[in-house]
C-alpha cells in the first residue's frame, strides 16, 4: 500500500501503528537506531522494461512467466485497476482477468508450477478484517475464486505470499519491527468456507544500512516474496533489501525459520513492494509504485543478479539448470541480536524525542487537510 505523498487514510493508519510501537518499546533499539546512510557499494537494478499502462501505477505484486509478467495493484478505488494484468516482456498489456467480487487489498502474486496464479487479498493496514483471502486462478480459467482464511490470534497486515513444496500459499506478515511472522492454512482450502490459518514461526531480519525513502522503518517490513523456479530459494523482500534463503529440502518454513539469508540491496526504489524470480532463477526482478512520483515517471521492472546458492542438501529430483554464481554482500547481524552493538542512553531519547515530533507533523499535516 502507498505511503508516499499525501497521507491517505492508510498511510496515516500504518505510519501511526509503526510510531506507536517505537514509542511503546515495541521495536527493538538496534533496528530504531540504524543509521539511514547508503549502503556502501549497493548499486541499483538494471532496468528491463518500463510499465506505461496508467492503470499500474500501484503495482503491489509481479511474478514472472515464459511469455512476460503477470502484475496486479493494491487494494485500488477504480474498478479498472482491479483486475490481474498479464503484460509481454515489453511491460506491455496483453491481457486482463476481473475479479467476481471485489477485492479488499490485493498486496503479492505467486505461481505454482502448474501455472496456477495466487493473488494474496491479505493487506490490512488497520488490523481489522475478520477474514484475509487468496484468490487463485487455474491456468485456463476464466475469473479467479477466493479461498477466505482467519488468523487464530489477532489480524494481521501482511503483503508477502510463498507457496510450500505442497502448493500451499504461506502468508509472511508485513511487520515493523524486524520480525515477521509465517501463517498457512491448517486445512484444505476451500471456496464456500473460511479455513482457519495456523502459525508457523517467526522470522528475523537481518539489519542494514540500506537507503530507502523510509530510512529505518523501510528496512524493518517485508513487502513482496518469491519461490524460485527450481524450489531451492525463496526471497523476502523490504523497501530497501532483499533476503535470499536456501530450501535445500523443500522445507520454506524450516528455512525462513532457521536459515541466513543472503542480502542483495535494493537501494532508493521509490516504493518498492513487488519482487519476483525470473524464469531462470538467474536474477530478482522488482518493481515499484510509481504513484505520489513526480510527473511523468512510470514503474520500471528492474533487474539485480540472484545469489548464489550455499545448500548442500540434497538437490530436488527433477533436473534444474545451475544457478549463476554471483558476488554479493553478506547479510548483517540479526535486529536487535549481538554484534557487540551499544547504544548511548542519550542517543536513545534523542531518537525518542524525534519520533514525537515526526507523530507531531503527521498529525498536523492531516488535520489541516480536513
Amino acid at each position: 500500500m502507498r505511503v508516499r505523498g499525501r497521507l491517505t487514510w492508510g498511510r496515516r493508519a500504518r505510519a501511526g501503528a509503526v510510531l506507536t510501537a517505537l514509542l511503546a518499546g515495541v521495536v527493538p533499539s538496534a533496528v530504531a537506531l540504524v543509521p539511514g546512510a547508503a549502503t556502501a557499494g549497493a548499486a541499483a537494478g538494471t532496468p528491463v522494461c518500463q510499465v506505461r499502462d496508467d492503470r499500474l501505477r500501484e503495482i503491489s505484486g509481479m511474478v514472472a512467466t515464459d511469455d512476460g509478467y503477470v502484475v496486479i495493484n493494491d487494494g485500488a478505488d477504480d474498478e479498472a485497476r482491479r483486475r490481474i494484468f498479464f503484460l509481454n516482456q515489453r511491460c506491455a498489456v496483453v491481457r486482463t482477468v476481473s475479479f467476481p467480487s471485489r477485492p479488499r487489498d490485493t498486496e503479492d502474486l505467486a505461481i505454482g508450477r502448474d501455472g496456477t496464479i495466487w493473488v494474496a487479498d491479505i493487506g490490512d493496514n488497520d488490523r481489522s478484517r475478520p477474514t484475509v483471502g487468496v484468490w487463485r486462478l487455474a491456468p485456463g480459467a476464466k475469473q479467479p475464486v477466493l479461498h477466505r482464511m482467519s488468523y487464530p490470534d489477532r489480524p494481521h497486515d501482511a503483503e508477502a505470499l510463498l507457496l510450500d513444496a505442497s502448493g500451499r500459499p504461506l502468508i509472511v506478515t508485513k511487520g515493523g519491527s524486524g520480525t515477521v511472522f509465517l501463517y498457512a492454512p491448517a486445512t484444505a482450502l476451500r471456496p464456500d468456507a473460511t479455513t482457519p490459518l495456523t502459525a508457523l514461526g517467526q522470522v528475523t531480519l537481518p539489519s542494514t544500512t540500506t537507503s530507502n525513502p523510509f530510512s529505518f522503518l523501510g528496512r524493518g517490513v517485508i513487502t513482496g516474496a518469491a519461490n524460485a523456479p527450481d524450489g531451492r530459494r525463496v526471497v523476502l523482500r523490504s523497501y530497501a533489501d532483499a533476503f535470499e534463503y536456501d530450501v535445500p529440502d523443500g522445507d520454506v518454513v524450516r528455512a525462513l525459520t532457521t536459515g541466513t539469508p543472503r542480502t542483495t540491496p535494493l537501494p532508493d526504489e521509490p516504493q518498492g513492494e513487488s519482487i519476483t524470480y525470473s524464469r531462470d532463477g538467474r536474477s530478482l526482478l522488482t518493481v515499484s509504485e510509481s504513484a505520489d512520483q513526480p510527473a511523468g515517471t512510470r514503474s520500471t521492472i528492474l533487474r539485480y543478479p540472484a545469489t548464489a546458492t550455499t545448500a548442500t542438501s540434497a538437490a530436488p529430483t527433477e533436473s534444474v539448470d545451475p544457478v549463476a554464481s554471483t558476488a554479493v554482500r553478506p547479510a548483517a547481524g540479526q535486529v536487535g541480536g549481538g554484534g557487540g552493538r551499544t547504544w548511548p542512553l542519550a542517543v536513545g531519547a534523542g531518537t525518542l524525542l524525534v519520533l514525537i515530533g515526526l507523530a507531531g507533523v503527521l498529525r498536523w499535516r492531516h488535520t489541516a487537510r480536513r
